[in-house]
């Protein structure tokens, strides 16, 4: 299996817009949701996966600043709240991609 690349990546202020492919298979991944989400040891323990960011301390009103891809296999996102270490694959994106498709299951689109 090849690893999954984006056809399309549009950041906006509220989160991003991520279209897996041509045939109209897209998700909508929401800001605030995908800082608390951020994989960098900052955020999550290496060793027991335990997270270690403090919802609390993440704004309502978080937005992605800029993005950057990371080779062929992700995005950095720099957030407002100055945040910018996470690297989201999009391998694990794709894994949590809250389409509808992909939230019926197997059947769906993953």
């Amino acid at each position: 299996m090849s690893l999954p690349i984006p056809h399309a990546i549009n950041r906006r202020d509220e989160g991003l817009l991520i279209e897996w492919d041509t045939a109209g298979h897209r998700a909508w991944y929401p800001a605030r949701a995908l800082r608390l989400a951020c994989p960098c040891a900052a955020c999550v323990d290496e060793m027991s996966g335990r997270p270690l960011l403090d919802p609390a301390s993440v704004p309502g009103d978080i937005r992605p600043v800029s993005l950057a891809l990371v080779g062929a296999y992700g995005l950095k996102v720099d957030w407002s709240d100055g945040h910018g270490t996470g690297i989201y694959t999009f391998e694990r994106l794709l894994a949590s991609c809250p389409c509808d498709g992909c939230a019926s299951g197997p059947a769906g689109h993953g």
